[in-house]
């Protein structure tokens, strides 16, 4: 509303003012341009994304989704093995026998031992990140199998460490093993053993 008129389309009311054409009773909106016609070269906008849209951006990580598939056959191994040798550990590893009664004590007797339940556990965490991402979805400080050779191999050094050194001591008479110490031993060396022995191999060819 003014007192003059301020431009086209501006109309003097009864009032003796001046209003927006937008406001006159008769005032009908202008019809809104029809698009222009699409090039026929051109996608239209509503179409869905292509290949590359839907491509997982660099740097990000990929959705877990096991698969047992994406082990190798010494992976395989190592992980069955680890798995028995860790369940080893709290099955009986040495006997006392009274005569009238006997006693026994799980692989974990030896304190080092804790360190092969770890080792297990670390061992057998990779083996299911490998499965469910393919490849480690972060840095190690080095190849994956220069350090599946290192934990396995410490594993099997300390369970036949374990094995010898009986509670009485290697000459103590009194104390025989258990299934678990036999059982863990042989778990040990085989979980070792895929990755052992082509690095033995491998140094051997070097020479």
């Amino acid at each position: 509303m003014s007192d003059v008129s301020q431009g086209p389309g501006w109309w003097l009311a009864t009032d003796g003012k001046w209003y927006p054409p937008e406001q006159h009773p008769n005032y009908q909106p202008p019809t809104p341009l029809p698009p222009p016609p699409l090039d026929p070269a051109t996608p239209p906008a509503s179409a869905g994304p292509g290949p590359s849209a839907t491509s997982r951006p660099t740097g990000s990580t990929p959705p877990f989704n096991f698969d047992a598939k994406r082990w190798s056959q010494a992976e395989r191994i190592t992980g069955v093995a680890t798995l028995v040798l860790f369940i080893s550990l709290f099955l009986p590893w040495f006997t006392y026998n009274f005569g009238f009664a006997s006693v026994s004590v799980d692989g974990l007797w030896h304190g080092w031992m804790y360190l092969v339940l770890l080792l297990c556990l670390a061992i057998l965490a990779y083996l299911i990140v490998r499965a469910g991402f393919g490849e480690i979805p972060f840095k190690l400080p080095m190849p994956e199998q220069q350090l599946l050779l290192i934990a396995t191999g410490v594993n099997a050094v300390l369970s036949i460490l374990a094995f010898v050194f009986k509670p009485g001591g290697i000459g103590f008479s009194g104390i025989g093993w258990g299934f678990g110490a036999f059982v863990g031993v042989a778990a040990s060396i085989v979980a070792a053993a895929p990755t052992a022995v082509p690095a033995v191999q491998a140094r051997r060819a070097g020479h």
